[in-house]
């Protein structure tokens, strides 16, 4: 925790997995803490700390009894496996300093901040966190504890507050704020290695299992400075010319605005208020380019990684995740063709079902290979087969001759992790490095289910009713009158193109009608900004898309053929139309 004006709030992004031991007392499990941050968080300042509960009381024995706080006792007393405990570590002189006192508020509506020191009250004389205004609260007053009071020397004292998080479920009755508190953060998960049969292999995400992909990039979009601007000049033919000279820029910063500009638009810029609509358009068709570079490998809807010598010494792996990342939290879509098998390397996921699959390799002459090996019938097939292929196996570090046919398939699954990650370790690496940017790659370790179909091929697509969600719809004439009656004749035609285009699936595409209205195809992890508008033009036979202020303009059509004939050329001749 981290105090900011006069309260304690969490720091996001450094939540991190303990092993413990079930005997640990605070003082054992306060100083692991605090060697994990510091290996980990190269910024972790040096002082005396403590180990808070999630309402912010010192842990000192175990929340309503006199018994001294141990692992196992806490884990009983609250009734979860070791893996869903989590606890905060901050700086004492943040606690000192904090808006915490040792009274309970008086009134639900009260912004001031309470919290019980341990003093052997009970769990339900807890209060949760209120900060329905952001102010600040009282001093905390001289009631601390002697040892609490006394900060040791200089230099363990200082320290900056870090998160070190217990998960705790809203339930019912506990505000909004606490709710959103207790997920956002990404809990430091405790594992004890003396019952590995309770829960194992459980993440920091199922913490967050309400927590949505806007969530979190809200809380990622707060780096960006408005007062600052990364500038690109981008020609919709030749996408990554523009693209890679501004991410190489000297003045490019992940954290500064961007503003776009179309070389081929002829100088003409959109109506209304610019809230970044050349910005998404350039972002969708990047993710677009980044899929046909020459450092992906595999089918279309399963990318991975492949080392290619000229892409590293133009450290392109770098410069493809730093777009990725920059797309994710300036309000773009994520690549959306990441492998599986990729993608649970770079969050660091274990023990999913899911694994590459022969076709994947592009490769003729390994696919080949493998093949032969996978058809092998009987156990004198398999060592023959694998005899044959003994040079590939070898390179791949998986030669050796099973007992039974079934292990052919372990000498298949570890040739696929070869080809797909080990082989291209610098390429990942490097790819990682460029995740880093705007804490991304965090973002994704911690939450890796919620972004999955951002980075992943999704088999959710977009349908007529998530688009008629998607639109607001702005009416401009009185209810009752005869323009209203057009206008919702109209509005039926629109609703009724939709499914057309839903059914149809050639053609004009629903992701080419969102596409038209805000610059993306896709919806994208952050959500769209501002909400996308419907309105009605009575001056114009075809439609109008104004995608800085996510709008389109439809056309007051007499019959709904016409509507279809007019909405498909408007759409259909817009620049840019094709290119994605």
């Amino acid at each position: 925790m981290r105090r900011m004006d006069g309260c304690l709030k969490p720091v996001r992004g450094r939540s991190l997995p303990l092993d413990v031991e079930p005997q640990w007392a605070c003082e054992e499990l306060l100083a692991a803490a605090i060697k994990k941050q510091k290996a980990f968080n190269q910024d972790f300042e040096d002082g005396a700390h403590v180990l808070l509960y999630p309402d912010a009381r010192v842990i000192t024995n175990i929340p309503g009894t006199d018994t001294p706080f141990t692992v196992q006792m806490y884990k009983e007393a609250i009734g979860k496996p070791y893996q869903r405990i989590t606890l905060y570590i901050c700086t004492l002189e943040a606690v000192e300093n904090s808006c915490y006192t040792g009274t309970t508020s008086s009134s639900d509506e009260d912004s001031v901040v309470v919290a019980k020191l341990p003093s052997g009250d009970s769990l339900a004389d807890t209060v949760v966190w209120d900060f329905p205004n952001e102010q600040s609260t009282p001093r905390m007053d001289n009631s601390l504890p002697g040892p609490l009071r006394h900060p040791q020397p200089a230099s363990d004292r200082d320290g900056a507050p870090t998160p070190f998080q217990e998960e705790v479920q809203s339930a019912p009755g506990q505000n909004t704020f606490y709710s959103n508190y207790t997920n956002v953060y990404a809990p430091i998960i405790i594992d004890s290695q003396s019952e590995p049969e309770e829960e194992t292999e459980q993440t920091a995400e199922e913490s967050t299992e309400y927590l949505t992909a806007p969530d979190v990039v809200a809380e990622l979009s707060a780096k960006i400075k408005n007062t600052s601007c990364s500038r690109f000049n981008i020609n919709r033919s030749n996408v990554w010319d523009g693209a890679i000279r501004g991410f190489k820029r000297a003045s490019f910063d992940p954290s500064h605005q961007m503003q776009v500009k179309f070389t081929d638009d002829e100088g003409q810029t959109e109506d209304g208020v610019d809230t970044g609509g050349p910005k998404r358009e350039f972002l969708t068709l990047l993710m677009e380019c980044l899929r046909m570079r020459r450092i992906f490998d595999g089918p279309q809807d399963r990318k991975f990684l492949t080392f290619d010598n000229a892409a590293a010494k133009d450290d392109e792996y770098f410069h493809a995740g730093r777009m990725i990342a920059t797309s994710i939290v300036h309000g773009g879509p994520g690549p959306r063709f990441l492998s599986e098998t990729l993608y649970q390397h770079l969050t660091g996921m274990k023990n999913t079902n899911i694994e590459a699959i022969i076709e994947d390799i592009t490769d003729d002459t390994m696919r080949a290979s493998l093949l032969e090996i996978s058809s092998a019938a009987t156990l004198e097939e398999l060592h023959a087969s694998i005899h044959r292929n003994s040079s590939l196996l070898q390179t791949a570090g998986c030669l050796q001759y099973p007992d039974g046919v079934d292990g052919k398939n372990a000498i298949i699954k570890d040739f696929m992790q070869w080809y797909i990650i080990y082989r291209n370790h610098f390429a990942i690496q490097r790819f990682k490095d460029g995740l880093e940017a705007l804490d991304v790659i965090h973002a994704l370790e911690q939450h890796a289910s919620v972004f999955r179909a951002f980075m992943c091929s999704s088999v959710v697509e977009l349908t007529s009713a998530t688009l008629e969600e998607v639109f607001e719809v702005q009416h401009n004439s009185e209810k009752g009158s005869s323009r209203r009656h057009e206008e919702t004749s109209v509005l039926g035609f629109w609703r009724d193109y939709l499914l057309e285009k839903e059914e149809k699936r050639t053609g004009l595409l629903l992701s080419d009608i969102l596409m038209f209205s805000t610059g993306l195809n896709t919806l994208p992890p952050s959500g769209i900004q501002p909400r996308p508008q419907l309105v009605f033009h009575r001056t114009s036979r075809f439609p109008i898309g104004r995608t800085c202020s996510n709008t389109i303009e439809i056309p007051m059509s007499s019959t709904y053929e016409q509507f279809e004939s007019n909405m498909d050329f408007g759409i259909q001749n817009s620049p840019g139309f094709g290119l994605y």
